[in-house]
């Protein structure tokens, strides 16, 4: 029997920012799907969301991204709600509230990490166990980046989503900057041109399994995020970006996330980030910068 919350329980999730490491496009499927290959980790940085159970599904925005999302006809807290329940007869569902942190469109696979919140809020509100093959399905059905967002660690994400294998992954300082550009997903995959049917060589090797801090980015250097140069035709402010934290003090990589407009650095340690996010906020004010941790 399922342990239910009482019903004026008010349950929190963070939904930490999903950093693309490297992102491979492998090619494009008959279905329209790309097929991808990417070394994820999650920030300390994010959104968060929280759940008042109860038997209508609602959702209210705060926070400094609440005005943007305000126009969304459908937000994915409430797509992967809906999905849950779709496959959970008599699911509880209850009054989300979004504290909307991070850049909207901004490749932090923000919408997804707040559907998995939501998707991880609605399990403990109805006692389902985490390992829930329908938590995994309705994160599918919510979005490609969800079901990586569910696990919420670091992870070999391939398919067009739905393969997710575990990575232990050193622990970095790193910068988010977002130059306050929304990029399109659909656009940046647009300027890719890749026909349906078409496969692309992977190549490189394999990401080494439990790397020390200095393999993973040697191996790193050799991985590219190949939506990165579609992503610059269309935002060429992301050139300036990579030459604000490409001159910082210990940056060891700068790279875009995601379909972008969002780029990072790695650093060795918290107070190098911290640093470098205070250099690029002082020249650039009307910047997102973000000092976290990865890993």
């Amino acid at each position: 029997m399922r342990a239910d919350p009482p019903p004026s329980a008010l349950l929190h999730e963070r939904a930490p920012a999903k950093v693309n490491l490297t992102l491979r496009v492998l090619g494009r499927r008959a279905d329209g799907y790309h097929d991808l290959s990417s070394v994820v980790a999650f920030a300390g940085a994010g959104d968060r969301l929280s759940l008042r159970p109860g038997a209508e599904l609602s959702l209210g925005l705060e926070g400094p991204g609440a005005p943007v999302l305000a126009g969304e006809a459908d937000n994915l807290v409430l797509k992967a709600a809906r999905a849950l329940a779709a496959r959970v007869p008599g699911l509880v569902l209850g009054r989300f509230t979004l504290a909307k942190r991070l850049p909207v469109a901004a490749g932090l696979g923000g919408g997804s990490a707040d559907a998995a919140a939501a998707l991880r809020l609605l399990a403990r509100a109805n006692g389902l166990a985490v390992d829930d093959e329908r938590l995994f399905e309705a994160a599918l059905a919510t979005g490609s980046d969800v079901p990586a967002c569910l696990y919420g660690r670091s992870c070999l994400m391939a398919g067009r989503g739905e393969a997710i294998s575990a990575l232990a992954l050193p622990r970095f300082g790193a910068v988010l900057v977002n130059p306050r550009v929304a990029v399109a997903t659909a656009e940046v995959f647009r300027a890719l041109a890749l026909a349906p049917g078409t496969s692309r060589d992977a190549g490189g090797a394999a990401v080494p399994l439990a790397p020390s801090r200095a393999a993973l980015l040697d191996w790193l250097a050799t991985e590219p995020n190949d939506l990165e140069p579609p992503a610059r035709a269309l935002a060429p402010v992301l050139g300036e970006v990579e030459r604000a934290l490409g001159a910082t003090a210990r940056a060891r990589l700068v790279r875009m996330s995601g379909s972008g407009a969002t780029m990072f650095a790695l650093y060795d340690d918290c107070r190098a980030a911290a640093a470098a996010a205070r250099q690029v906020t002082g020249a650039h004010p009307g910047w997102w910068v973000k000092s976290t941790v990865l890993g």
